[in-house]
């Protein structure tokens, strides 16, 4: 199968399992999603969505969270590790948010990978599923796949993104984040799929004979 194939059949196959995509983590608004995207790195969005609850009673506008103590926000998202980075970059990026913007989320991806604990990654999140603004935020997760199905050789996730911004058409890349997450879960995952197991690449390689060792840095 040609790459312009495999692109064609992944496509439509994730199109055709996950016609709608809801965001995996509850938030009420721009900076709830942000503060729980920060909060998924090496942490699972199921984890993440038990510990928000009782964080955004604490403080859910970072008019309030500016106000908290660093060991509040501590104690409350320690489930989902790394939480004495986590912890301060909360209460950072809420007091960054109160005195340059007003308390909103700014919709400009150089503004918020400026915020503390906002990587790429995370700023793509924000930017794709509350503004609406084309990005393809990729994680280890797709980054993974995108080398089990052919799409991408870059041993990093930042030639990834570059190599599937280029695969397919900028109307389709907010959607296709969520799309191949969900089906990575669902399908593909590290352990349930090593590149000859789902039906995305048994199709795309019907005659591989080994697993689909990831490339790295």
């Amino acid at each position: 199968m040609l790459k312009q194939q495999r692109v064609d059949f992944i496509h439509s196959k994730l199109c055709q399992l996950y016609p709608t995509q809801p965001i995996p983590l509850d938030h009420s608004s721009p900076y709830t999603l942000l503060v729980a995207v920060l909060l998924s790195a090496q942490c699972t969005d199921a984890r993440v969505n038990t510990v928000t609850p009782a964080l955004f009673s604490l403080a859910d506008n970072p008019f309030d969270m500016a106000g908290k103590q660093i060991d509040e926000i501590r104690a409350i998202i320690r489930p989902c590790g790394l939480s004495p980075k986590k912890s301060k970059a909360i209460k950072g990026l809420s007091e960054i948010l109160v005195a340059k913007y007003q308390g909103e989320v700014p919709a400009d991806m150089a503004l918020l990978e400026e915020l503390p604990g906002v990587g790429h990654k995370t700023a793509g999140v924000v930017m794709s599923q509350v503004f609406g603004v084309p990005a393809f935020p990729v994680d280890t997760h797709i980054h993974r796949l995108a080398q089990r199905w052919g799409l991408s050789s870059g041993k990093n996730v930042s030639q990834t993104e570059k190599d599937l911004k280029r695969l397919f058409p900028e109307q389709y890349w907010n959607a296709l984040h969520l799309q191949i997450i969900y089906y990575g879960r669902e399908y593909c995952s590290a352990r349930g799929c090593d590149g000859r197991v789902c039906e995305i690449c048994r199709t795309c390689y019907p005659n591989r004979k080994n697993a689909k060792l990831l490339r790295r840095a």
